[in-house]
């Protein structure tokens, strides 16, 4: 079978569906491919790095008459109608909202496969676009808002006065909205998120920032995506949305509901109270936006000088990279579907994946319609554990009895009798000696245990310089005519200088991570 690559139609598309390297996968899979010429130029995929990976380049006819056509957006019309009957597209078709694009491509006899209903299973995150896409945007988003911001992320402290980091406000903590945590967590900014699913509460602290709640009940999410709020819920985030969004320098908001238009977060009000310079990415504007003022790609400056964008190709805005990442996507499919690497695809319904994706299937022989497959059963992705609960009978529990509070007394007294019976036994020497150990095992513990987990690699140089001190003086000790003092200063030596050897081994491997090649 032949795959064709087209050059995307849709007005300012920078993507391609196939970069050279995933073409050559294709191959690699029994596939004869042919891409469209000048169809990868935007995304750094010349004509000629196809050439080099053994990829023919074809016309448009030859594309669009291939047994199966990958591209990025849902095909026009006019695509639709170059496609041959019985012929497979696989593409971005969003079914959900576009019931009218199911019923044409019924109509052309074709078998649609929707990459962007991949169902959100353990299985099927190696083909999940929506992921894939929603990872690099919500990076770009970051780096759009820093641009339009124009002032420093983190905070510094110099000569001329303290520069206070950003506060950056993240709504949304999905594939999206972590990566822009992420991002934003970078480059020293304060960063708040919040989501309506609590099950992300860890991830978002996982990465640094700090996760807002809000007092209402929230559900634990059954697919993995964020579900329709209620009236009381509403309110309870209304309130909390408007007082983060006025504290903070840069807002991005992520939040989507499957096959429904953005829910509206931040209001008008809102925006207008926030402070001149502040940023609003709206991630959702495709769909409506999260912001009042947001106007699908577009640029906005509100009266009281904050800027809304509403750019919607945020992910094409990292062509070269976010083609790379949709052609594997796009490869992975074709494995799953081409079990025999025979370059025949066989789709089989009773695979979860298959049936997800699959919007209309073309009949045996290619009929004059293929059948509607759309909306496909729902697929149970819990994100709670799962599984009867067993009810446990309380059981009445006894009080321990509290202890004597005499035992101290006793061993405190113990321990003083016998520090005064080894001080008159030992010699002049042991008093002093003693006393600085207690003092240095005081010190140590308060002054290590008390380091941050960040500084633990600057600590181990001071632990080492450390080390190397007690091995100066266990040498000192070793040569004394007392068999306990020279096994004491023989095991120090070892214990020592195994830690400062293993010291420098371990800061030598962390470095070589920072190195090149």
């Amino acid at each position: 079978m032949r795959i064709g690559i087209p050059r995307e139609s849709r007005p300012g598309e920078t993507l391609v569906a196939a970069t050279a390297k995933t073409a050559a996968q294709l191959v690699a899979l029994g596939y004869d491919v042919v891409v469209e010429q000048g169809a990868g130029t935007a995304a750094d995929q010349p004509d000629s790095a196809y050439l080099d990976a053994g990829i023919d380049i074809g016309t448009a006819t030859d594309v669009w008459t291939s047994d199966v056509v990958v591209k990025v957006n849902a095909p026009t019309d006019a695509e639709i109608g170059l496609l041959r009957r019985g012929a497979t597209v696989i593409a971005l078709l969003a079914p959900a909202r576009s019931p009218e694009l199911v019923e044409r491509l019924s109509a052309a006899g074709v078998t649609a496969l929707s990459m962007d209903a991949v169902p959100r299973i353990s299985r099927a995150q190696s083909m999940d676009v929506l992921s894939s896409m929603a990872n690099v945007a919500g990076y770009r988003a970051v780096i759009e808002a820093a641009h339009e911001f124009g002032r420093l992320f983190t905070g510094q402290v110099t000569a001329a006065g303290k520069v206070p980091p950003a506060r950056v406000f993240v709504v949304g903590a999905g594939v999206a909205g972590l990566a822009a945590i992420g991002a934003a967590g970078s480059l020293g900014a304060i960063v708040r998120a919040f989501d309506v699913r609590p099950e992300v509460a860890e991830q978002v602290e996982s990465m640094g920032a700090q996760f807002v709640t809000v007092d209402m009940e929230q559900e634990v999410s059954s697919d993995g995506y964020a579900k329709e709020m209620t009236a009381e819920q509403e309110a309870a985030t209304a309130a909390m949305y408007d007082e983060e969004a006025r504290a903070a320098d840069i807002v991005i908001t992520t939040a989507l509901i499957p096959g429904r238009p953005a829910p509206l977060l931040v209001t008008a009000e809102t925006v207008a109270a926030m402070q001149p310079g502040s940023v609003v990415v709206d991630m959702a504007a495709a769909n409506g936006g999260n912001v009042a003022a947001t106007v699908t790609d577009q640029r906005v400056v509100t009266a009281n000088g904050v800027t809304v964008l509403g750019y919607t190709d945020l992910a094409g805005r990292l062509a070269a990279q976010t083609s790379q990442l949709y052609g594997t996507n796009i490869v992975n499919l074709l494995k799953l579907i081409t079990p025999e690497k025979d370059g025949a695809l066989t789709l089989d319904m009773d695979d979860v994946i298959q049936r997800g994706i699959t919007v209309s299937r073309s009949v045996e022989g290619g009929g004059a319609t293929a059948e509607i497959m759309w909306p496909p059963p729902p697929v149970q992705v819990s994100a709670a554990p799962t599984g009867e609960t067993t009810q446990v009978m309380p059981v009445e529990k006894v009080p321990p009895t509290p202890p004597d509070p005499r035992r101290r007394l006793y061993a405190a007294g113990l321990a003083v009798v016998l520090f005064l019976a080894l001080a008159t036994l030992a010699p002049a020497s042991f008093l002093p000696s003693l006393t600085v150990f207690v003092l240095a095992v005081v010190i140590g513990f308060y002054v290590i245990g008390n380091v941050h987990h960040a500084l633990h690699t600057p600590l181990m140089s001071v632990t080492n310089a450390i080390s190397g001190i007690i091995v100066v003086g266990a040498i000192l000790q070793a040569p004394i005519d007392n068999l306990a003092v020279q096994i004491i200063a023989g095991v120090a030596i070892l214990l020592a200088s195994i830690n400062v050897f293993g010291g420098f081994l371990v800061t030598r491997r962390m470095l070589n991570m920072f190195q090149k090649g």
